[in-house]
């Protein structure tokens, strides 16, 4: 499999995705699902299991995303040490149940020395990046015009983002406003996280709580429970 199929390799085959639950892996996974069919989402944890890696939502926020969507979800916790060798059980448990191919919402994954590419052909899987080298202010636009509804849940105050930017909801102004405050619109340099309450994947909007933000060093945290 060469890098240029990275783009497309989803269709006509079974798929797992890797799924956040913020706004690049489901619209990675819409993409997918239009061409491919969907028998997976894994989501990795942190190690005591109870947030998932970057985003930091509940598991069971991220199984009410899958269950809207219609999807079975895996999740494993790991440590980063470890994180490899679990995330490959994974996609082996995936390949025994079908799956041929991993789906990711990356969009600069380097076209050499590619992790996911990586741990796909050890697992004897392909991988499909759906969002591949797409111009980031049009990804957010797509997502947006999709009618996907996201929320604002890390933010790094040490590149630009505010403690206020926590809960906003991603519009067309908000992304102009965040790109002239000189911010990527789609956090791709570890600005922001987001996580996804609504869709036309989804069969119903996540009905979601607002927690009290949390902070640990440069970052900020909106922790969000089930309503």
């Amino acid at each position: 499999m060469g890098e240029l199929d990275w783009k497309y390799n989803a269709h006509g085959r079974k798929f797992i995705a890797s799924f956040s639950g913020g706004k690049d892996s489901t619209l990675a996974l819409f993409k997918a699902m239009k061409d491919g069919e969907a028998v997976g989402l894994i989501a990795m944890m942190e190690e005591e299991g109870n947030r998932s890696r970057s985003h930091g939502m509940p598991p069971e926020l991220i199984y009410a995303q899958a269950s809207s969507i219609g999807v079975p979800l895996c999740t494993a916790a790991a440590s980063w040490e470890d994180y490899e060798k679990v995330f490959i059980g994974l996609l082996e448990k995936a390949k025994n149940q079908g799956a041929e191919v991993l789906v990711t919402g990356d969009l600069d994954m380097p076209a050499d020395g590619c992790w996911h590419e990586k741990v796909t052909n050890y697992a004897g899987l392909k991988l499909a990046m759906p969002l591949w080298e797409m111009d980031h202010r049009t990804a957010v636009e797509e997502f947006i015009d999709l009618g996907f509804v996201t929320m604002m849940v890390t933010v790094n105050l040490s590149l630009g983002m505010r403690e206020e930017d926590l809960g906003r909801t991603l519009t067309h102004e908000y992304v102009k406003e965040l790109e002239a405050r000189g911010i990527d619109p789609c956090g791709e340099g570890g600005e922001f996280h987001t996580t996804v309450i609504d869709g036309p994947i989804f069969k119903h909007p996540i009905p979601v709580r607002k927690c009290e933000i949390v902070r640990d060093g440069e970052y900020a945290f909106l922790p969000l429970e089930l309503d």
